[in-house]
């Protein structure tokens, strides 16, 4: 698809960055929920939330928004959803008992590995425009962003109190 005249405006224009960025993800997003909710009955962030378990079992539910960045009780409504439907187990801590630790279930990991595989033809399909050294690039330039202390808080955009 070529981009519309507004689409080029916008992306020249002097959030050209954040725009386009914006533009990715959130197209991105809506093809992705859909197909999600509609073929798993489930959100997209309880997806990325059994993704995480999988790849770190015994995981605490806090730490899940170190690598994905949602409020605790969207989290927390994930995993709730996830050990509803068997997909994982939630473990008390045997080094402190008010602790629950995380891991994926039998069921959870095939689930998953369905899901893997639609989403690893979606990446190759999204990234389908870009040359094998475009893709490494471009996936270098977006570690180092995401690698940054900027991503997840700012100074520029903090509210300072006023009196």
């Amino acid at each position: 698809m070529a981009l519309n005249e507004k689409l080029k405006t916008v992306f020249a224009g002097d959030l050209r960055e954040l725009m386009l960025i914006s533009y990715i993800v959130l197209g991105n997003n809506a093809v992705t929920n859909k197909f999600i909710e509609r073929s798993y009955d489930m959100p997209v962030h309880a997806w990325s939330s059994l993704y995480v378990i999988d790849r770190f079992p015994g995981i605490r539910a806090k730490e899940i928004r170190t690598i994905f960045p949602r409020p605790q009780n969207t989290i927390s409504r994930a995993i709730s959803l996830l050990e509803k439907r068997g997909y994982v187990r939630q473990d008390t801590s045997e080094s402190d008992g008010r602790e629950k630790r995380v891991y994926s279930t039998s069921e959870g990991q095939r689930i998953l590995a369905e899901m893997t595989a639609v989403s690893l033809r979606r990446q190759a399909e999204l990234f389908a425009p870009l040359t094998a050294e475009e893709r490494a690039t471009f996936f270098s330039l977006a570690l180092k962003i995401a690698g940054g202390e900027n991503l997840i808080k700012s100074v520029v955009l903090d509210l300072e109190e006023t009196n």
